[in-house]
């Protein structure tokens, strides 16, 4: 491990909290009814309930990831969240899954990682 190493974690999570958060903001300006209504038309079940999951895990597991907060809890979340989009979104449809790829192998990376020396999480810790 060289000294850079403990570093990873912090441009880790800027890049995926960064995307996830745009996404997320883009979700939450539209709406909760319009998220759900394209859960809908894909054909996905409960689709109400799974939009505000989307709209958090992007939005607030985004912002957590980003300042270092929970990192692999989310992280978990939205690995998951991007295998259920590649499986029941883009497969069936036959698109390109390079975007979603990209995210679920940084979401695993931080799962490994972790928060990382330059967290919220690291700097609470050693101040109490």
């Amino acid at each position: 491990m060289n000294r850079l190493t403990p570093y990873a974690a912090f441009f880790m999570r800027l890049a995926v909290g960064g995307v996830f958060l745009l996404h997320g903001l883009a979700k939450f300006h539209h709406g909760i009814p319009a998220t759900a209504g394209f859960l809908h038309d894909i054909g996905f079940p409960f689709a109400t309930v799974f939009a505000v999951i989307l709209i958090g895990i992007e939005t607030i597991g985004a912002a957590c990831v980003i300042l270092g907060i929970f990192t692999r809890l989310w992280a978990i979340c939205m690995a998951v969240e991007m295998v259920i989009v590649i499986l029941a979104l883009k497969l069936p449809h036959r698109g390109d899954f390079e975007l979603e790829g990209l995210l679920f192998a940084g979401a695993i990376t931080l799962v490994a990682l972790g928060d990382g020396p330059l967290s919220i999480a690291v700097k609470l810790k050693h101040s109490s």
